[in-house]
């Protein structure tokens, strides 16, 4: 039988999560802790340890399960998409608010009081979720005292009706491996933080939304694609932003840039990766 997938599991062989009972082998078996991400961004690491590879990022305001806590790391999976790993637990806490509304731009602050002048300031970034419990017309108060720009804020009923609009504010935002911010992002953090905006759920990683997000194409000569259709090579994804020009993050130009789509085929192909799909939502 095959192993569940360790980055959407969470199992080692001293815990696991009690509903992967007979599914997998462990020691012990844990429901975890429900808790909430109370720093800005918050790295979600392969092993627990400050130098290890960077997963993903948790962003303000998400909550996650905690399996197992020890040296001031916790072993977790997000509830927004799954994804299993560790971070520090100090950027946790069990004290959750019930979110009211998310960051609607590429990035904004929080100030300790309702004045653009006052410091020091907190940046928080797309889709960072929140607790609005007043304020006026210029600065929401924040259940943790602190306020943000109104218009920055929109409520979580309220969402992007383009996700590859979304997509286009990040351009020129550097490469960074498991990103998912305005200070750095990956190929498939792109797509995902994007599509949460427009309140679609999206997998992680590439090779999980080749697999469950939209259609196959069946297009000859990458002709007749058009906006918002991705397109997917091994590990690595793009977005149409017309039927000619992609938009992708990548370790080339290590930005996220628009290119001719042909350009950009031709320069992945001469380093041995093929299209493996063309996908339309």
């Amino acid at each position: 039988m095959t192993a569940p997938d360790k980055r959407l599991n969470a199992y080692r062989p001293d815990i696991a999560d009690a509903r992967l009972r007979g599914l997998v082998e462990a020691e012990s078996f844990a429901e975890g802790r429900l808790l909430q991400v109370i720093d800005p961004l918050v790295s979600v690491r392969r092993e627990p340890r400050a130098g290890a590879m960077q997963l993903t990022e948790a962003l303000l305001g998400e909550t996650l399960r905690v399996f197992d806590e020890r040296e001031g790391w916790a072993f977790v999976q997000l509830a927004r998409d799954g994804y299993v790993g560790y971070v520090a637990a100090g950027a946790l806490s069990s004290d959750i608010w019930t979110s009211t509304h998310r960051v609607a731009v590429p990035s904004t602050f929080m100030y300790p009081a309702p004045n653009l002048k006052t410091q020091p300031v907190i940046a928080i970034t797309l889709n960072a979720a929140v607790a609005v419990t007043g304020g006026d017309q210029h600065f929401a108060g924040l259940s943790n005292g602190r306020f943000v720009y109104a218009s920055h804020l929109k409520p979580l009923s309220e969402v992007e009706p383009d996700f590859v609009a979304v997509a286009q504010r990040f351009l020129h935002v550097p490469y960074y491996w498991g990103g998912k911010s305005v200070r750095g992002l990956d190929c498939s953090g792109l797509v995902q933080l994007s599509l949460e905006a427009c309140g679609v759920a999206c997998p992680r990683d590439s090779d999980m939304q080749e697999e469950r997000l939209g259609h196959h194409l069946h297009i000859n000569d990458l002709d007749g694609l058009k906006r918002g259709d991705l397109v997917y090579w091994n590990a690595h994804t793009g977005i149409m932003t017309d039927e000619r020009t992609l938009l992708h993050v990548n370790g080339h130009h290590m930005l996220t840039v628009a290119e001719p789509l042909r350009e950009a085929v031709e320069r992945i192909a001469a380093s041995g990766s093929q299209i493996s799909s063309l996908k339309r939502l």
